[in-house]
């Protein structure tokens, strides 16, 4: 059971924890998590005043975490945007190498379905992800991997165009 000490300074866990992520949501979130944890944990000191400095020090850790989740989330992002342009310009689809459209029935059918909806389509990866119920990321990662499947395809069968480009292609 969560000591009644806990309960008492609830709003000054969340304003703890707001003022140190900036998003009254997440705060929300990260006290809840520390009570759950402090319900679940056998650990908390019995007096009042050690339980409290108990949990403020769960909760600095929780708060670090999401930090770094954040981070870690913002970073991968960022590099993602880098690697994947939007979608292919009608300039660029007039000279894309007929054989990387023979290529992706060769693909797994989600990757070829991928690449023709987003890359050649010009669907967004938003629409994508909410037309087939999925998080945006997930959508972006396997794009990602889609178009590094059919990268190695390219490399693999048309070796001369890997390297110089895809104009007026004859591989077979």
């Amino acid at each position: 059971m969560i000591p009644d000490a806990l309960l008492q300074h609830l709003d000054a866990f969340v304003g703890f924890a707001r003022s140190r992520t900036g998003d009254p949501e997440l705060a929300a979130d990260l006290v809840q998590e520390c009570l759950l944890k402090a319900l679940r944990s056998g650990q908390a000191p019995a007096d009042s005043e050690g339980v409290v400095t108990w949990f403020y020090r769960v909760l600095r850790h929780a708060i670090i975490d999401a930090h770094r989740r954040r981070t870690t989330q913002e970073k991968a992002m960022t590099r993602l945007k880098v690697e994947l342009p939007e979608s292919v310009s009608p300039e660029d689809e007039k000279t894309l190498c007929q054989c990387v459209m023979k290529m992706l029935p060769l693909l797994p059918e989600a990757d070829a379905e991928l690449l023709r909806r987003i890359d050649l389509g010009g669907e967004s990866p938003t629409e994508m992800a909410r037309a087939t119920q999925q998080r945006v990321n997930t959508v972006n990662v396997r794009l990602l991997r889609a178009r590094q499947r059919l990268r190695a395809q390219v490399e693999r069968i048309c070796r001369s165009c890997a390297t110089h480009g895809c104009l007026d292609c004859d591989c077979q």
